[in-house]
């Protein structure tokens, strides 16, 4: 028969039995911090800096000559992993907007669900008419559901119309008319 070995622990110092050199650790952090001077910003007064690559809250966009640019393609509702996005496709009326007789349909219902909403920037990233942008606004809130959920009008009014800096697909076929130039 085999023999078991019963290890035996050392007994624990008063220090180890009563924390103290956790407690000392903690106490010299919070003295550090103490004598620092406070960053707080008076929002809404003084506004942070925002980085140029923050996702905000999604919006709906208008062309520069205020027309829609969205084409109820729907792209934006199948790639929102939480599904926060909702489109129901309507018919253009070629007669009240012939400049737009091309398009075959547009957004009837527009909506996002700002409560299920990541910012993740899918939705503006697969837009081919860059219809949806993430604006910089960081502070949205509400009361109840209903108004964490974005209609097309309320989009709309959050968005506005962008300006012609924000092109991301002349970028891209710039970059392959200089590539195919060669």
């Amino acid at each position: 028969m085999a023999k078991t070995k019963v290890l035996e622990r050392k007994p624990l110092s008063f220090a180890e039995k009563t924390f103290l050199p956790q407690i000392v650790t903690g106490l010299k952090t919070t003295f550090g911090t103490m004598l620092q001077k406070g960053v707080t910003l008076q929002y809404p007064d003084e506004r942070p800096t925002i980085p140029d690559n923050y996702r905000g809250v999604p919006t709906l966009v208008k062309d520069p000559n205020g027309r829609e640019k969205c084409v109820s393609c729907q792209l934006c509702e199948f790639v929102c992993p939480p599904k926060a996005i909702r489109i129901t496709p309507g018919a253009i009326d070629a007669e009240a907007e012939p400049e737009r007789a091309h398009v075959e349909k547009a957004p009837q219902e527009f909506d996002i669900n700002m409560l299920r909403c990541i910012y993740c920037g899918l939705c503006q990233e697969v837009c081919p008419e860059e219809a949806i942008f993430l604006q910089d606004i960081f502070s949205l809130s509400g009361y109840s559901r209903e108004e964490m959920i974005n209609n097309k009008q309320k989009l709309y009014e959050l968005g506005g119309t962008l300006p012609d800096k924000h092109h991301k697909w002349d970028k891209k076929k710039s970059a392959e008319l200089a590539g195919n130039a060669h």
